[in-house]
Order: structure tokens, then C-alpha cells, then sequence
């Protein structure tokens, strides 16, 4: 096991660079160029500042030379400055919208996974009962609804129409002014909203990945003998079929990691959300260059992290896979 993380830890680095070599060439052969969204609407733009605009951002060069010198700055952990009207470092901006994201992102996964994980036992241990049709149709029915949809009627009831909860943001006006759990009813009531409905979205497949897969593993053999040794069902359940049945769950998450990152366009919208989601988005449309390779650096990166947590934790949840 430890030969292979050796091995899988040792082609990071020539399998980040093919990433980030395909991503480059993609959005610098897209349509349009930061130089024309900044002159195209500007009747005083000449030819020759537009000429000084591509110097000064270095796109007046040939794109390998370009993105052996971006390759170059991002081995010194330097990634640039955005071509936005702030010029800011991009870490600096990344790590402003990171923690935002994150944790909006790591809510959601935690209220998932409380309910996914249970939804799905249940209804393989009681398959094809009221109950296990009820669950279904319900998990079902978020999964169909559009996102944007439901959290405009989230908004629209809960917000505009009872006043329970707010509907966009992080934090009120009067923030600063509460006290310490006041700041924290605030907080959590800005949260409500969007990690519920990000929760009811992803609830439908993590739960039916745990139900087939449980449903497979209660037909094994070795359940059989467990339940003839005399063994409580809840014993058989939880501690001979489940973390079997957690593998397909493990990969699922582990691919689910970037996703923590990069955050949900749609989400931070219309929630008026500063997180990554919501960076992204600007910054292609911008065109902002530095600002898109290292979001796609980051997500690559964790890409990477999250397959190899999951064989971590593959050899967690089956101790055979710690032999080899």
C-alpha cells in the first residue's frame, strides 16, 4: 500500500502539468482576449495602446513562450496578478473567496452525508416498503428541481414573503453592532437557505449510491453466516455490511473535494455569495487569464488529493486493500 502512494504521489507533477498545459491552450484559444474587452468599447483606444496593453500583459508573445513563463512563476508559488481593474496577487483574491466557499461547501457535505448515508441503509434493509418508496420519491424530487428554481421560491417564501430568513449575503448591515451570538444567529441564519438547498440537490444520488451498493452487500455470503452465528441485525448492519457498502460512497467523496473549492456558480449568485463559484464565473468572463489558470491549478491539485484520499480510505474501510 505504501509503494503505491509512492508511486501515485510521484506522478503529481507530470499529470498537473498536463492539466494545466490543456487548460492554458483552451482559454487562450476561446474567443476574445482581455485587451478587446478593454478597447473594444472605448472609441479612444488606438491601435497603438492596444498594441501596449497586449506588452504589458505579455500577450503579444507566442503561447509556449507564454505559458513557459507562467509555468515558471507558478514553480516559485507566484501566480500572478489579475488583469481586473484591481490588479490584485490572484492567492490573495483566492484566498479571500476560498474560506467562503469552503465552508458553505463543507456544511452542506456534513448535512448530506447525515442524511444520505441512513436514508440509504434504511432503505436497503426495508426494501420496497412504504417507507423505502416514500424516501425515494422524496430524494427523487430534489434531485429534479432545478436549482436556480428552488432557490428562487426558498427565497421567495421564506424571505420575501414570511421574513424568516435573508436572502443574499453572509452577514446583515447591522452586524458589527451584535454581540458575539448575535453575530452567529446572523451567520447561521444567511446559511439556512443555501446549504439546505445544495443539500436536497446532492441528497438523491449519494443516497441511492448507498442503497444499491448496501442492497449488494446484505446478499454476500459471509452476512449469512454472521446472522446464523446468532449476531443482532444491528450488528450484521452496521458492522459487517456498511463499510462495505461505504466504497462506492469513499470515491464519490473523494471526487467531491474540488467541488469544496471551485463552490457553485449558481448558488453564490443568486445568493449573493462571494465565494470561488462566483470568482470563477467573473473571471472568465473577463477573460482574466492569471485568474483562471490558478483557480484551475487549485482544482487540478485537489483532483489529485481527492483520488488519492480515497484509497486512503478505501484501505480504511477494507483492511484487505492494506496488503497490496
Amino acid at each position: 500500500m505504501l509503494a503505491y502512494l509512492v508511486r501515485r504521489l510521484l506522478g503529481f507533477v507530470p499529470l498537473l502539468i498536463g492539466i494545466t498545459l490543456i487548460s492554458f491552450m483552451v482559454i487562450h484559444l476561446a474567443p476574445g482576449s482581455p485587451v478587446e474587452l478593454m478597447t473594444d468599447m472605448n472609441p479612444d483606444a488606438s491601435p497603438e495602446i492596444r498594441q501596449r496593453l497586449e506588452q504589458y500583459y505579455g500577450l503579444d508573445k507566442p503561447y509556449h513562450v507564454q505559458y513557459w513563463l507562467w509555468l515558471k512563476r507558478m514553480a516559485h508559488g507566484d501566480f500572478g496578478r489579475s488583469f481586473s481593474t484591481d490588479k490584485r496577487p490572484v492567492l490573495d483574491k483566492i484566498a479571500e473567496a476560498m474560506p467562503v466557499t469552503l465552508g458553505l461547501n463543507v456544511l452542506s457535505l456534513i448535512l448530506v452525508m447525515s442524511l444520505a448515508i441512513p436514508i440509504g441503509i434504511y432503505s436497503a434493509t426495508h426494501p420496497y416498503t412504504v417507507a423505502d418508496r416514500a424516501t425515494t420519491v422524496f430524494v427523487f424530487l430534489g434531485f429534479a428541481m432545478p436549482t436556480f428554481w428552488l432557490a428562487l421560491l426558498c427565497m421567495l417564501l421564506f424571505g420575501a414573503t414570511l421574513d424568516w430568513l435573508p436572502i443574499s449575503g453572509l452577514k446583515s448591515l447591522e452586524y458589527e453592532s451584535l454581540d458575539f451570538f448575535g453575530r452567529l444567529a446572523d451567520r447561521a441564519a444567511h446559511l439556512v437557505m443555501p446549504v439546505t438547498i445544495a443539500a436536497v440537490t446532492s441528497l438523491a444520488g449519494l443516497s441511492r449510491y448507498m442503497r444499491s451498493s448496501m442492497l449488494e452487500v446484505v446478499r454476500q455470503d459471509y452476512v449469512t453466516t454472521a446472522r446464523a452465528k446468532g449476531l443482532s441485525e444491528r450488528v450484521v448492519t452496521y458492522r459487517h455490511c456498511m463499510r462495505n457498502a461505504l466504497l462506492p460512497v469513499i470515491t464519490i467523496l473523494g471526487l467531491s473535494i474540488p467541488a469544496l473549492i471551485g463552490g457553485s456558480v449558481i448558488f453564490e449568485t443568486i445568493f449573493a455569495i462571494p465565494g470561488m463559484g462566483r470568482l470563477f464565473y467573473s473571471s472568465v468572463m473577463m477573460r482574466d487569464y492569471p485568474m483562471v489558470m490558478g483557480i484551475l491549478v487549485l482544482g487540478a491539485t485537489l483532483t489529485l488529493i481527492g483520488n488519492l484520499l480515497a484509497d486512503v480510505m478505501y484501505a480504511v474501510a477494507d483492511p484487505r486493500l492494506r496488503t497490496r
